[in-house]
């Protein structure tokens, strides 16, 4: 992608790197929604995810002469995010990975949601009930749109390691629905 990358914002970027304020809220008023909620899906706690994403954007700005240019500003942006999340997490030192034994197991094909009879409300309650590993590898990979190499580098796992845990987040994802949850 790199120079096809068109950057909407590069008026704005320029504006705040020479300090202007409103320039700052302007990206802030354009990019808070979106990256809370890339915050709460990963850290799964309303507060905690308004702090991650304070701390990203404080991070964001003061690193913004670094922003090269080489994504778009929201995936820069939203890759800060996603760190300061999964650094949130680790810091709460819960039970990140449970099932230590890893099993390689095939990935299923898109076709398996069809004729899925669940709500996205029946989803996101069940989703709040996974084993934070399970959360974090199940959100980067299907609401994120990371690869499984890209989880791994970010959790500091291993590729095998992310796709067990997120073929074992399906199997309990499953397992939450058809209870009821």
């Amino acid at each position: 992608m790199g120079a096809l990358t068109e950057h909407i914002h590069t008026d704005i970027i320029e504006k705040c790197l020479r300090g202007d304020r409103e320039a700052y809220y302007d990206l802030y008023k354009r990019y808070s929604r979106s990256m809370y909620n890339v915050a709460y899906r990963i850290v799964h706690d309303e507060d905690e995810a308004q702090d991650v994403l304070q701390e990203g954007f404080i991070s964001a700005f003061n690193n913004l002469k670094h922003y090269r240019g080489d994504a778009t500003f929201g995936a820069w942006l939203k890759r800060i995010i996603v760190n300061k999340a999964i650094n949130s997490v680790k810091k709460k030192k819960m039970d990140r990975f449970p099932d230590e034994g890893q099993v390689e197991v095939p990935e299923e094909s898109a076709d398996e949601l069809q004729d899925f009879p669940f709500t996205v409300e029946k989803v996101r309650n069940a989703m709040d009930k996974l084993p934070d590993g399970y959360r974090m590898v199940l959100s980067l990979y299907l609401l994120e749109g990371y690869d499984h190499g890209e989880i791994a580098e970010i959790l500091g796992i291993t590729e095998s390691t992310s796709k067990s845990q997120f073929n074992r987040s399906k199997k309990k994802l499953r397992e939450l629905l058809e209870m009821g949850s």
